[in-house]
């Protein structure tokens, strides 16, 4: 082995050690405004809004087969949730899976369809909203508290609350607020 060489010691600038501690802070920083940022994201998908893509044709022509929705889930939590409102619901028969359709009747109301037409506590309701009609006759429905009737505005083709029931409100996941794609039908509800 050769002859060992110290080098002197250079001192190091204080300014240089403040702008090393100073970077790591930040990155150290930057990692955990990253990680807050991703978990409000989560919190707000989970609790706030999601978004939603129809799957299949039984509320055209509202909404189309691969629409996107922005689901305001806070609305049906409060009990919030109106006569004409469209909403998402899961699959009384399956909770894995998601249905959108249109509430058409309220706890207290009393639902039937005569020749297509519905009728809401004995009267004729007005269909405010575009749906194609299913010339069906179904029985009288008493909706309790706590539950809704829900129709898809595809009557004839539609999986509703004629098919599997009233749709207990523990299953509504959320209002529909807007489509947001595709963009040639971007459309607040």
């Amino acid at each position: 082995m050769g002859p060992v060489v110290s080098l002197p010691l250079l001192p190091v600038a204080p300014s240089a050690i403040r702008g090393r501690v100073f970077g790591a802070v930040l990155r150290h920083r930057y990692v955990l405004d990253l990680l807050f940022g991703a978990s409000l994201m989560v919190l707000f998908h989970l609790f706030v809004v999601q978004i939603s893509v129809v799957k299949g044709h039984s509320m055209e022509p509202s909404l189309h087969d691969g629409d996107r929705l922005v689901v305001d889930r806070v609305t049906c939590s409060i009990g919030e949730v109106n006569r004409g409102d469209v909403v998402v619901l899961r699959y009384p028969r399956n909770p894995t899976i998601d249905f959108v359709k249109r509430v058409v009747g309220l706890p207290g109301d009393r639902v039937a369809l005569r020749s297509g037409q519905l009728w809401v506590n004995g009267a004729m309701a007005p269909d405010d909203w575009t749906c194609i009609a299913d010339l069906e006759t179904t029985r009288e429905v008493d909706v309790p508290d706590g539950c809704y009737f829900v129709l898809g505005d595809n009557r004839p083709i539609s999986c509703d609350s004629r098919e599997f029931g009233l749709v207990p409100e523990g299953l509504l996941r959320g209002r529909v607020r807007a489509r947001f794609w595709p963009l040639d039908r971007v459309t607040v509800f």
